[in-house]
């Protein structure tokens, strides 16, 4: 059974604090591939500023191009709205029972893990690889058998910043893989 590592995320863009993550998840962890999980729509943010699913779909697509570890999935784009991890946990446990899953997440999320729909079931049946977090709250940190805390550089690199910054015309390189700029650029985001 494969194990595979999934990581949420708007990537409204995808950025290299993404990259960086996902490669030190599949360097320090257990998983055998990791899967970018391109959100719709997250329960708990704002969509106003939020590029249409394609595009941030497209972008990963670009992003991770050269690394045939890193997957790209569309899955919640068929779901109903927000959606939801345990919902989409089992869509894809169903479609794909030669894999396990496990939920790669930043520490900061742990303080509202409990909030999550079917937070024990999610931690149960499928376990949590979660990342360090700048400014998070170590007393939010959960002792669980299904939770493993990966080591990892602590980046604060905000999408929000970068979106930003391309309104007001400054340079993003640096910012987001050098694919992910010349798209943007291509088609004229975020502008």
């Amino acid at each position: 059974m494969t194990e595979v590592g999934l990581f949420f995320g708007s990537f409204n863009p995808i950025h290299t604090g993404h990259m960086i993550i996902a490669q030190t998840m599949f360097e320090y962890s257990s998983i055998e591939e990791l899967w970018f999980i391109v959100s719709p729509q997250n329960p708990f943010k704002k969509t106003k500023s939020l590029l249409h699913e394609f595009d941030r779909y497209d972008m990963v697509e670009v992003a991770i191009r050269e690394n045939p570890k890193f997957k790209v999935s569309d899955i919640e784009f068929n779901m109903p709205k927000p959606s939801y991890t345990i919902d989409t946990l089992t869509l894809l446990s169903e479609k794909h029972p030669d894999k396990k899953f496990r939920l790669i997440m930043g520490g900061d999320n742990m303080k509202n893990f409990h909030k999550w729909k079917n937070s024990e079931m999610i931690l149960k049946n499928y376990g949590l690889l979660v990342y360090p977090r700048p400014n998070q709250d170590k007393a939010s940190l959960v002792k669980h058998s299904n939770i493993e805390y990966i080591e990892s550089p602590m980046l604060d690199i905000s999408a929000t910043f970068i979106r930003n910054a391309i309104k007001k015309g400054h340079s993003i390189k640096y910012l987001v893989p050098e694919s992910v700029e010349s798209y943007i650029d291509r088609k004229g985001l975020y502008r």
